[in-house]
């Protein structure tokens, strides 16, 4: 599918914020507005033909137009405000002091600095371009790959090309793991489980993942775990620091905020695509090692819907949620097997 390719996200992030950026812009309110029917011209113009005509016909005098209107309103303002002000404050000849104007605080004229220089950031951004194309190179030439080369090279690519945050690079990882046979489908499940049920990002999953990997090619688990942590939050760490130089020159363009609120909501949809992908895989049983749909038995569609209104109106927690999912799988388990 789309979803693993290695252009979709990149080229769907920049669609939705160039998109964004003609609406908000107005663009297509423009080529509307030059395409339009002309009947709607041509009425417009007949009413304005009829309103000289108008015009011409009455006197210049009895004319009045919405520049004398203002003027004579703002004069008539002024003359009543004048004689309220007479009637209410008193008539001696006294005046207080006028209080000194105040003084604006002042201002820095200092401009704002970036911790890097624009040079500095460009640097960091071309040695991580060169980075990824090298571990893409050496991934497409190299036939087999070593295991820990693999598991670096894999999620590499996966923390460069992700975007919307944790529940998007789940099933990039199933892709980069199961599919080549370095995890279970079985044992990613059960993983993913217990990281729900625990505090910090999604993206800490990679290590385990990538101890498992390891350990499935006789190498040292640990090596695996490290890899796949450097593998998974280096590019984003990396991009992130290396922007900093660039931001500051375009953080306060319009432009900028249109692209980036059209980019958040393409990765809100890839949330929900995660999800759908997650649900159509989230059941494992004997014989289907890849996984099922969970919709395809209504008591996990129960679970699901239980856990789903638990947190949003009833504001169960997430480790809550999962221990009673566990519980309504072992009564599941309990009535089948029975």
């Amino acid at each position: 599918m789309l979803y693993t390719a290695l252009w979709y996200f990149p080229v769907l992030m920049v669609v939705s914020g160039v998109v964004t950026v003609l609406w908000d812009f107005r663009y297509p309110h423009r080529l509307l507005a030059l395409v339009r029917p002309k009947s709607g011209r041509l009425a417009g113009e007949a009413g304005q033909a009829a309103d000289v005509e108008h015009r011409q016909k009455v006197p210049e005098t009895q004319i009045t137009t919405p520049h004398q209107h203002n003027e004579d309103s703002v004069q008539l303002r002024r003359i009543n405000t004048t004689n309220e002000q007479n009637a209410i404050l008193p008539t001696n000849s006294t005046s207080a002091p006028a209080s000194p104007p105040a003084t604006p605080p002042p201002t820095s004229s200092e401009p704002s600095t970036s911790p890097l220089s624009i040079r500095l950031s460009l640097i960091l951004l071309s040695i991580f371009v060169l980075t990824l194309l090298t571990l893409m190179l050496l991934r497409g030439l190299l036939h087999p790959l070593p295991r820990l080369l693999s598991i670096l090279a894999n999620l590499f690519l996966a923390g460069t090309i992700i975007f919307g945050g944790g529940p998007v690079v789940i099933p990039l990882l199933r892709e980069y793991t199961v599919a080549p046979e370095y995890v279970s489908a079985r044992d990613f499940l059960l993983g993913l489980a217990i990281i729900q049920a625990f505090p910090g990002p999604n993206f800490n999953f990679a290590v385990y993942l990538g101890s498992l990997a390891a350990l499935s090619a006789q190498k040292p688990s640990a090596a695996g775990a490290i890899l796949g942590f450097i593998g998974i939050f280096l590019p984003g760490l990396v991009v992130q620091t290396g922007f900093i130089g660039v931001w500051q020159k375009i953080r306060k363009k319009r432009v900028t905020g249109s692209a980036l609120r059209g980019v958040h909501a393409g990765a809100v949809g890839l949330v929900f695509t995660a999800v759908y992908r997650l649900w159509q895989i989230g059941f494992l049983e004997e014989g289907k090692e890849t996984g099922t749909p969970l919709g395809g038995d209504a008591w996990w569609v129960v679970v699901t819907a239980t856990s789903f209104v638990g947190g949003r109106w009833f504001g169960v927690s997430a480790p809550v949620a999962i221990l009673l999912g566990g519980v309504m799988g072992m009564i599941w388990y309990g009535v089948t097997t029975a």
